[in-house]
């Protein structure tokens, strides 16, 4: 899975990309009613399977 498919899936469930403060290679993205935020590595290429499950974690808490 790359990361324009993980962008276009938590778009769709409502999920924003929050303005960056610092320069970096990750996109944090905040969602209206859900706390926290999650954090998607910018990089070519799938993203590896831990990582996803990590991305999957942050964004059903």
């Amino acid at each position: 899975m790359t990361i324009r498919e993980i962008l276009k899936i938590l778009h769709k469930e409502g999920w924003y990309e929050v303005p960056s403060r610092t320069k970096g290679s990750h996109i944090q993205l905040k969602h209206p009613t859900k706390p926290g935020k999650v954090t998607v590595p910018n990089h070519s290429g799938d993203i590896p399977t831990g990582t996803l499950r990590s991305i999957k974690k942050q964004a059903l808490k």
